[in-house]
């Protein structure tokens, strides 16, 4: 990637495909410098925000405040869709109902602070907005299903049941952390080799999508592209499955669903790529099947989620 970019600055008299190749990757990483800084920063303070303070955060499992709390839990959380597992997973032990569980799985890998803000310098604000509301519907009415199907006993119910640890007030706590802050210059630079060292992953998967995103302009004609992934029910369908056998890391996900609203001028494909990654991600059903010891359970999270995510790309794809 550093060569890429350095080569695109310096060396001149390569073949075209390699001038193509670097000049797309100076180009998104000229959008996104400013993007991956400030994420940086961002996951360092959310670093230090104790994960027991987010979990308590969930409430009581089964009602639509939980749900909701749930979801904006996962917001709070800086991690990829795999990351995010290990925390949903110690979430479903502690009591998070089925609901609670799905809506936060859903919601959370792409909606992180770090990953917003980079979405925001690759599509703009108002999509980047767009896309987040829409994707905490579809995390909210999942969520809202499971439960209704656990109340009616088609789907079995969290062992574990409980409200999650505690729905007391989190303003309080909030405030005492802001108040015995450090502020100091030292604790700053802390702060920003923590956001480094705890970004390493995101940036590993961002670069890998960068150069696939590139990849896909320098072999695929913009007119093949186009017709491939436009904004038709089958380009649709095709980014769908695109989706399904890449399983590419939420990270990776956003600069080529940037590339399906620009290049290929279907909103609803970019918005698909990015949701229907999470919905039908072959380890996060192995894992929801392992934790809840049911196959049912984890066949059911791809199987209420896509037709969601299907219509809202085709209404995006009609915009």
């Amino acid at each position: 990637m550093v060569l890429s970019y350095l080569a695109h600055l310096f060396i001149g008299g390569q073949p075209q495909w390699v001038l193509t190749l670097t000049s797309s990757i100076y180009e998104l990483i000229n959008k996104m410098w400013w993007g991956l800084l400030m994420a940086v920063v961002f996951v360092g303070l959310l670093e230090r925000i104790p994960r027991d303070l987010v979990i308590s955060a969930l409430g009581q499992g089964g009602t639509f405040k939980g749900i909701v709390r749930a979801t904006a839990a996962g917001v709070m959380l800086d991690l990829c869709s795999h990351g995010i597992l290990m925390v949903g997973t110690k979430l479903y032990e502690r009591g998070a109902s089925l609901g609670q569980l799905m809506a936060f799985l859903i919601a959370s890998p792409w909606n992180s602070l770090s990953l917003t803000i980079i979405l925001i310098t690759l599509i703009g604000f108002g999509w980047t907005l767009t896309f987040i509301a829409l994707s905490m519907i579809v995390g909210i009415v999942t969520g809202l299903l499971f439960d209704r199907l656990v109340a009616d006993k088609r789907l079995p119910a969290n062992p574990n049941s409980a409200t999650c640890e505690n729905s007391s007030p989190i303003t309080p706590q909030i405030i005492i952390l802001i108040k015995h802050a450090d502020y100091s210059p030292k604790a700053m630079a802390y702060l920003i080799w923590d956001g480094l060292r705890d970004s390493r992953m995101v940036f590993r998967w961002l670069f890998f999508g960068i150069v696939l995103a590139t990849a896909i302009r320098v072999f695929v004609p913009l007119d093949t592209y186009q017709t491939l992934f436009g904004p038709t029910v089958a380009g649709l369908f095709l980014t769908l499955l695109a989706a399904t056998i890449i399983e590419v890391c939420s990270e990776g996900s956003a600069p080529i669903a940037a590339d399906l609203l620009s290049r290929a001028a279907a909103p609803g494909n970019g918005f698909t790529f990015l949701m229907a990654g999470v919905a039908t991600d072959y380890t996060e059903v192995m894992v929801i099947k392992d934790t809840t010891r049911s196959w049912k359970i984890a066949l059911f999270l791809p199987l209420l989620t896509l037709p969601q995510v299907l219509l809202i790309g085709w209404l995006l794809n009609q915009i």
